[in-house]
């Protein structure tokens, strides 16, 4: 019965209205919010519209940006990495990947590009990366390039985003065109 959840209470009027307080509380309504204009409702473009790691939905990062992301790898104690890939297996798909049965949460179906040089242990100085960027994309124009950090304590990678979208790629949308 209710008096076995409310003993102090000694009449049912008493506790009626106590009942009734909560439950009102309970259900009030939300204070109305103004609706978003139609215009704010947009659908993603799905055609040629692939993006890659953290930063790939912005427009590309410029050498500075670079370099401040490069100084938060080096300020956090993590090594930086370049890797690199070409565009049709820089993404995973039925037609690139050799699938392995028994899927798992440590599962990596192709994505591990190929590494340029080696991690860049002991790296200082944003600009040391900087020049590696220059080599790497003089070397693969057609080849997405990305800078990954690794944390040597916990043996993992902790970031990764493209420095480089080759000029050919034609699976990816310039911002203004990204949705409909």
């Amino acid at each position: 019965t209710s008096r076995d959840f409310f003993p102090q209470v000694a009449n049912t009027d008493t506790m009626s209205m106590m009942l009734k307080s909560s439950m009102a509380s309970a259900t009030r309504k939300a204070t109305p919010v103004a609706a978003p204009r139609d215009s704010a409702f947009k659908v993603w473009q799905p055609v040629n519209n692939k993006q890659y790691e953290t930063f790939s939905y912005l427009p590309a990062l410029t050498s500075e940006q670079i370099a401040r992301q490069v100084d938060y790898v080096i300020r956090n104690g993590y090594t930086p990495c370049l890797e690199f890939a070409d565009a049709a297996y820089s993404f995973v798909s039925n037609e690139n990947t050799v699938r392995f049965s028994g899927v798992s949460a440590n599962y990596y179906d192709n994505r591990y590009w190929t590494m340029w040089k080696l991690p860049m242990f002991g790296c200082t100085d944003a600009a040391q990366v900087l020049k590696e960027v220059a080599l790497c994309t003089r070397a693969f124009p057609n080849a997405y390039v990305r800078l990954v950090a690794f944390d040597n304590s916990k043996q993992v990678q902790c970031m990764g985003f493209l420095v480089q979208r080759p000029a050919n790629a034609k699976e990816y949308c310039p911002v203004n065109r990204r949705s409909v």
